[in-house]
């Protein structure tokens, strides 16, 4: 017991020691968690599959259901009367809602699907 207290004492001390000016505060309240390479798939309310990569997401604490992606890319596979199409996706940024599953696409946003098909637009929604 008395190992105990002593060693809290010096903990203690060790965390006065620390300067305030080290702690990034605005790193600690505006980013909730982290990750770096991050990937996400699974299947639409079609039942079709697609898969999103990002080279980082992050999750603030006053939005907690949105994630925001940088350089985010992708692929969405679609039905178009009968025949599957493959959509490969670039963009700069990205927010994604997981409560109305939907990814919304910023900046410099491109789209090329395997039935040749391009989008080149600043902004785009897929709901997924």
């Amino acid at each position: 017991m008395v190992a105990a207290l002593i060693a809290g004492s010096l903990f203690t001390r060790q965390l006065l020691w620390t300067p305030i000016s080290a702690i990034n505060m605005t790193d600690i309240v505006s980013n909730q968690f982290k990750m770096s390479n991050a990937s996400f798939s699974g299947t639409d309310e079609n039942g079709a599959p697609f898969q999103i990569h990002a080279r980082s997401g992050r999750q603030e604490y006053d939005e907690p259901t949105i994630i925001l992606l940088d350089d985010v890319s992708g692929t969405i596979t679609r039905d178009k009367n009968g025949i599957p199409v493959t959509d490969n996706i670039t963009a700069n940024a990205g927010r994604y809602d997981r409560i109305s599953k939907t990814i919304t696409l910023l900046d410099n946003v491109h789209v090329d699907s395997s039935n040749g098909d391009k989008i080149r637009t600043d902004e785009l929604v897929i709901k997924l």
